[in-house]
């Protein structure tokens, strides 16, 4: 019941966001910039009280989960098997992406004009350091509070593995205290959960107003054949993701939609798949999966499987590349394909980090990477969908990777009876 009012709210507050920011961007257009900044503010406020509770969550229930594990053969299949779904979605969103570009070809003959790079220039200063030492050291912890305070998630993944396995080594009687702490710390950062969330219709209200109120509707119509090809592209990534989950949780697919329909919304209107990540764990749990997949296998997910992300960076990458009339034959186009395969792992799910992927990927292609500034008038729209599409993606492999580890005790059970 209280699924169902939160949800509720929130879709009242997105209703209330387009309204608001419709009305300042036509009849208030002297506002338009303080009322944004203002407005935006919400929005803020819910992301920021999610990020706090981030770093803890995920290390105190990765921690735990490892450790009552306990077989590190486990670990080594359950992370096997999360990777094997990550690389391979991750290479059909990046396909699908490439496939839809090339036969809508939105690009050419566009009438986007690119008046000012400016807008571009933090992305353009932030992707000239994009280099393998950089990659290394984004993944490579230089220290667990660093990490903790900037929210890297998959720092503080490998440093929980780490402290997972070498806390499995010892002794149950040995580790039962610090286990018994972590436990309780996880429990607690959920009950935590549930106060913040019902931040989220102000947050919604926020990030849609301000977005509404600095680009109006107009946005739309310029960016109609853009737009048009890009929904084709999300809506064809969900019937794939929806159908290979059905083939896997059957009936129990819809039952899971349902749980996950507040954290499908919220990312949504927050262009934030990192703003569900502690609703997304208690949801699963709640579904049914084990605590110790849930909190192994779902922030990987967030570092490793942002399939709307995948599939965005080879369609923005190409569009650009059809604007500027630079023709890619298709080895080159596989080519661009496996480098943004490789530079986007690692990555959170926090807004435009795919775009900064996507600017560095364009630099070494001879593309101008300056005409990412002709998609950011309707980047955060598209981001809207692609954030959704990753938050379904990682519930998906979560549940299906629960249910494959489920029958594998079973099998194992009945062979050892």
């Amino acid at each position: 019941m209280k699924n169902n009012k939160l949800f509720i709210l929130i879709i009242i507050s997105l209703i209330i966001g387009v309204g608001l920011g419709g009305i300042v961007h036509y009849q208030y257009p002297d506002s338009i910039d303080t009322f944004s900044k203002n407005i935006k503010l919400l929005g803020t406020i819910f992301i920021r009280l999610v990020q706090m509770i981030i770093a803890p969550l995920v290390f105190s229930t990765l921690v735990v989960g490892i450790a009552k594990m306990g077989d590190m053969k486990m670990v080594g299949r359950v992370g096997g098997k999360a990777m094997a779904w990550f690389i391979s979605a991750s290479l059909i969103s990046l396909l699908l992406g490439m496939v839809l570009v090339n036969f809508f070809e939105p690009g050419k003959g566009t009438s986007i004009k690119l008046d000012d790079a400016s807008s571009a220039s933090e992305l353009l200063e932030n992707s000239k350091g994009f280099s393998l030492e950089e990659f290394v050291k984004h993944v490579i912890p230089k220290s667990l509070f660093e990490a903790l305070a900037t929210n890297e998630i998959l720092q503080i993944v490998i440093f929980s593995i780490l402290f997972g396995v070498a806390l499995a080594a010892f002794s149950k009687k040995e580790s039962k205290p610090i286990l018994k702490l972590l436990d309780s710390v996880s429990h607690v950062i959920l009950k935590m959960v549930t106060f913040i969330m019902w931040t989220a219709p102000l947050g919604v209200l926020g990030a849609v107003a301000s977005a509404i109120a600095k680009h109006g509707f107009e946005v739309f119509t310029l960016y109609a054949k853009y737009l048009g090809a890009f929904l084709v592209g999300i809506i064809s990534l969900w019937i794939i993701l929806l159908l290979v989950g059905y083939l896997i949780l059957g009936k129990r697919l819809f039952v899971l939609l349902q749980r996950i329909k507040n954290p499908l919304l919220i990312a949504f209107s927050t262009t934030s798949s990192e703003a569900v990540f502690p609703k997304m764990v208690e949801e699963l749990e709640r579904f049914g999966c084990q605590p110790k997949i849930v909190s192994f296998t779902l922030p990987l997910g967030y570092s490793f499987n942002l399939d709307g992300s995948m599939m965005y960076m080879t369609f923005a990458s190409i569009f650009i590349a059809q604007v500027y009339g630079i023709e890619m034959s298709v080895p080159e186009q596989l080519t661009m394909l496996l480098v943004l395969m490789l530079t986007s792992q690692g990555f959170a799910g926090v807004p435009r980090t795919s775009l900064i992927v996507v600017v560095a990927t364009c630099a070494m292609f001879g593309i101008p990477p300056e005409g990412i500034a002709l998609i950011l008038p309707i980047d955060h729209f598209c981001d809207m969908a692609r954030s959704m599409t990753n938050v379904l993606g990682n519930a998906l492999s979560t549940a299906a990777i629960d249910k494959w580890e489920a029958k594998h005790e079973a099998n194992n059970e009945m062979t050892n009876e």
